[in-house]
């Protein structure tokens, strides 16, 4: 099934209306999910709706509040998302960051009693598109395992850096595991196998089925590299959030606890120099425009083939799958008219 991105934001925004979302926190969220699938990441897209609605339903997301927030240093933010929309508590840090930033450097904002953020290079591009250096941590719950190890201890613990420059910035975000479990819970729903060596089972052995991997563990990327830095950022967003660890995290994933994680978002100003900008932009260029290994492939830097797919599918839409678009249908009967209008 094929979906433009307006006509599936605007069938978001009207399920989470109808669950009492302001309309403001409302536009953030469908936002935040759209944005996933136009950028090709289906994970953190469209399947975590039915989840949100859920969790509203049970009192776990209250999406009438940004949270609050109070500087503990001239320089830390401590933000208590009192449950929030997690789009909507840390696009308010950020905007708070931004500010603070501009005057003493360096802002940092730690952010617990929050929800899932999706996405985090949405908020560093945002940072970055104001000129602003932008760094997001974010942790879950123990779903990978340490290397040489089979059961999961660890938080997938994604890390997110934006870098202005006098044209795109520089994007990078990845997680710590060798994929995240969101794209195992996609690949599930399809009912696809994964590629050998992204997880094991409950046993402890290596498995390709999807919903075998969800009861099981993901490998940390690049063997013990992933894992060293894994650890670091489980740590470090637990000191800065005052957030659980991950052995006891709960709620970014299910739909019966709340959300114990914790979020880090850092607002880095050094100055709008254009000519150190416009050097970023030139380097960046550089190796791009470097001999590829594969002359039919050429060489790209971190974020671009997000744009690419992005243009793409604000001309044509996105696919989603048949079971999400029928669950979609499902919880969308009030709003007939987008959902005959959704398909394309």
């Amino acid at each position: 099934m094929r979906v433009k991105g307006d006509i599936a934001a605007g069938l978001v925004r009207n399920l989470l209306e109808e669950k009492g979302t302001p309309h403001a926190h409302a536009l953030q969220q469908a936002e935040v999910l759209v944005e996933a699938e136009l950028r090709g990441h289906p994970s953190h897209g469209l399947q975590r709706l039915p989840r949100i609605l859920t969790r509203i339903d049970k009192g776990l997301i209250d999406p009438r509040t940004r949270g609050k927030s109070h500087w503990r240093t001239p320089s830390f933010l401590d933000v208590d998302g009192l449950r929030g929309l997690g789009p909507v508590v840390a696009l308010q840090a950020c905007a708070i960051l931004a500010e603070r930033a501009s005057s003493t450097g360096v802002a940092v904002a730690g952010i617990r009693n929050s929800n899932h953020l999706g996405m985090l290079a949405y908020y560093v591009e945002r940072l970055a598109n104001e000129g602003i250096i932008g760094i997001a941590l974010s942790s879950s719950e123990a779903l990978v395992h340490p290397y040489g190890g089979t059961t999961a201890l660890l938080g997938t613990n994604p890390l997110a850096i934006a870098v202005p420059t006098s044209d795109r910035p520089l994007v990078v975000d990845l997680a710590t595991s060798v994929v995240s479990m969101g794209k195992i819970h996609h690949h599930a729903a399809n009912g696809s196998a994964i590629p050998e060596g992204w997880a094991r089972d409950s046993d402890g052995g290596v498995t390709t089925n999807a919903a075998n991997a969800m009861k099981g563990s993901i490998a940390p990327f690049g063997d013990a590299k992933g894992y060293a830095l894994g650890m670091a950022l489980e740590l470090l967003v637990a000191s800065i959030a005052g957030s659980s660890l991950a052995p006891e995290v709960r709620g970014t994933l299910d739909a019966d606890a709340v959300c114990n994680k914790g979020d880090v978002l850092i607002a880095v100003d050094v100055g709008r120099q254009p000519q150190v900008l416009a050097c970023f932009s030139s380097y960046l260029d550089r190796i791009r425009q470097s001999r590829p290994a594969d002359p039919m492939r050429p060489v790209t830097v971190p974020g671009d083939g997000a744009r690419s797919r992005r243009e793409r599918a604000l001309n044509d839409g996105f696919e989603i799958s048949g079971n999400l678009w029928d669950e979609l249908k499902a919880l969308s009967r009030s709003n007939e008219a987008l959902v005959k209008g959704i398909a394309q």
